[in-house]
């Protein structure tokens, strides 16, 4: 038996099957941890849902800002943007059993000495406190009001942690944090417009994971979304956006001896 953490999918179906054969994933056996944005801007979102969703207990996802993305289009809130690939997704017959399938679906997942997110943990957040900030937004997510709700959680602002934050501010800042984190203050303002690798952020910010003090430092983190760093490891934490939806490659990341397996997506599916 062995677990498996993937990087960012994107709706690139023929690379995460051919990663797949490279590992030799047994869905008998093995498990796959999947780091979110299994959707999108990739040409083939809707055969990597079904393929995820038939694959049942083997795999452990958590959602990234493309997932709600989707998740938030299919209720009917939000338009497509330029760059989605979603529309054949959105006009499947079976939309809604997908859809509630993935909106039941953690942000956060922690086991044993690993944890996963889409993008980062902020600095003043440890393990317990990230647990439950996540089930707060995943029992709204995965609940019967999740049209009303979905609308009122984006945005920008605010961008910093306050433990008396209510509502939906509270519930914005938890999002924000775990799916589209890369940057931020040493007290966790977060910066959500630079996107480039580690060489230039700006000023008075760091990445997330190289926060001095941070209380999760301690644990084995596995997170995509920044794929401008690539496959980068420091702290315990281990970034696989490899950039498969750029042409890069898709990694996989075997927990049990951290041995890293990729595949070539240079090629169009």
């Amino acid at each position: 038996m062995a677990t498996y953490a993937i990087g960012d999918i994107q709706g690139c179906f023929s690379h995460f099957k051919n990663l797949l054969s490279i590992i030799n994933f047994n869905s008998h056996k093995d498990r796959l941890w999947l780091v979110g944005d299994i959707v999108n801007r990739g040409p083939e979102s809707l055969k990597t849902l079904k393929y995820i969703k038939n694959l049942g207990k083997s795999v452990t996802m958590v959602l990234g800002n493309h997932d709600i993305h989707l998740i938030k289009l299919a209720g009917g809130n939000e338009n497509q943007k330029n760059g989605d690939t979603l529309s054949e997704t959105l006009a499947s017959p079976d939309i809604q059993e997908i859809i509630d399938w993935l909106r039941k679906k953690p942000l956060f997942h922690y086991e044993e000495d690993y944890a996963m997110v889409h993008a980062g943990i902020l600095p003043q957040w440890d393990i317990s406190q990230t647990v439950a900030l996540a089930n707060e937004v995943e029992e709204q997510l995965s609940g019967n009001e999740w049209r009303v709700f979905l609308p009122e959680v984006y945005g920008d602002y605010p961008n910093f942690w306050n433990e008396n934050w209510t509502g939906y501010t509270r519930f914005r800042v938890i999002i924000n944090a775990l799916t589209r984190l890369r940057t931020c203050t040493s007290d966790g303002k977060m910066d959500f417009e630079y996107k480039g690798g580690l060489d230039q952020i700006p000023k008075q910010r760091m990445a997330w994971f190289d926060i001095p003090g941070r209380k999760t430092k301690k644990i084995n983190v596995v997170f995509g979304h920044w794929s401008s760093i690539g496959l980068h490891t420091k702290n315990n934490a281990t970034c696989l956006d490899t950039g498969c939806v750029w042409g890069r490659s898709l990694s996989a990341l075997r927990l049990e001896d951290q041995r890293v397996f990729q595949t070539d997506c240079l090629n169009d599916d």
